[in-house]
């Protein structure tokens, strides 16, 4: 058997070798490194997979959500709601950008932000909602946007790890991940559904006006060569990172589809286990399992994060610490007890091995000795 691993990026390259090689060697070949060809190749590929009108690559998915709420115009002290469950990045361009940074709780079954808390949060300085799609599945988008023409809010979507699943709207639309707000945020970090080999990032929208203003500010804030218009940043996707990800996207589906099937293996596998719930799917939305995420009920996770660790079985915990009991964020607004559903989540969630490369063997080895470990934990 395989070494297991939580992503087994070596075993998906060598499926895709030569198209990665040959990608990278032609960067190589032409030395165009920067804002070259095969950028502006992917671009248009990744643009025509979305069924959206611009796509910004950049340098990383936090650099995307920066620039998407500079592009928005924000002024200082202006509210922004996002989940208190969640990486840091998304509250983290808040706070950098001197927004107000509004944290709420999320759903217990899907792990996304939660629509009752949003509406309770908003006030006349809310200008945004930056709804998570966490772990692979959108959050309630149709709501989210309801409220949002309510209130004349901005919605940037956090895509990041959610590229590729799909929403459908109760009328029957079908919209991709990261194509439903105003603006929508991915990373390409090499674990995510799609992966560069090192850093990179884009910005997703509709709006014509919007996108050459992210793009400008991405651009030093350029439009024409050193004449500067607005204040920017330097954040751009370089020319090998394009290349793999132009390699790769025309796989996306099927590793989404790798993803999915090696979930249906774990939840029919711990079906009948009453000490672990397993992710719940809201049916509105299909699920790209960046990460397979079950809730424990009445284990000792460390225990058994051990156990699995001797076993040579990775696990990881994704979120044990919520936004809002960050010591960088700690704020007299908010204290422990305030987010019940988070603080729940950050102390019995455990991830486990979620990769296009899992095999039978593997998934057999893991489940197996997760039952068996978890009766003595």
């Amino acid at each position: 058997m395989k070494k297991i691993q939580m992503v087994d990026l070596f075993s998906q390259y060598q499926k895709i070798k030569k198209d990665v090689d040959a990608g990278i060697q032609e960067v190589l070949d032409t030395t165009t490194f920067i804002k070259g060809g095969k950028v502006n190749n992917f671009q248009a590929h990744l643009e025509s997979y979305l069924g959206v009108k611009h796509v910004i690559p950049v340098g990383n998915g936090t650099d995307a959500l920066q620039i998407a709420l500079m592009g928005l115009g924000l002024k200082r002290g202006d509210e922004v709601i996002t989940p208190t469950f969640t990486f840091i990045a998304t509250a983290e361009v808040v706070a950098l950008l001197g927004l107000t940074p509004v944290v709420v709780d999320v759903d217990f079954e899907t792990f996304n932000i939660d629509i009752e808390a949003v509406k309770k949060a908003i006030t006349p300085k809310t200008k945004a909602i930056v709804p998570v799609h966490l772990f692979g599945q959108n959050a309630n988008m149709e709501a989210i946007l309801q409220l949002a023409k309510e209130h004349h809010l901005f919605v940037v979507e956090d895509a990041c790890q959610s590229m590729g699943s799909e929403y459908t709207f109760s009328d029957g639309k079908t919209v991709k991940s990261g194509c439903m707000g105003d603006i929508g945020c991915t990373s390409f970090f090499p674990s995510k559904n799609l992966g560069c080999y090192g850093d990179g990032g884009a910005i997703f929208t509709n709006n014509d006006e919007l996108a050459a203003k992210m793009s400008a500010i991405a651009n030093h804030g350029m439009v024409v060569r050193y004449h500067h218009d607005m204040i920017g940043i330097n954040s751009r996707l370089d020319s090998i990172q394009a290349a793999v990800l132009d390699a790769k996207l025309p796989h996306l589906n099927d590793y989404i589809t790798a993803r999915q099937k090696a979930a249906a293996f774990y939840n029919q596998a711990f079906a009948g286990c009453e000490k672990i719930i397993t992710p719940a799917t809201d049916r509105n939305t299909t699920h790209a399992y960046h990460q397979y995420t079950i809730k424990l009920v009445n284990v000792d996770r460390e225990k058994m994060r051990q156990a699995l660790a001797d076993k040579g079985i990775p696990a990881m915990i994704y979120y044990p610490v919520p936004l809002h009991l960050q010591k960088a964020y700690q704020d007299p607004r908010y204290k422990k007890g305030d987010f019940p559903v988070a603080e729940e989540l950050a102390a019995c969630v455990l991830s486990l091995p979620m990769h296009t490369e899992l095999d039978d063997e593997q998934l057999i080895y893991i489940t197996d000795n997760i039952l068996a470990i978890i009766k003595n934990c």
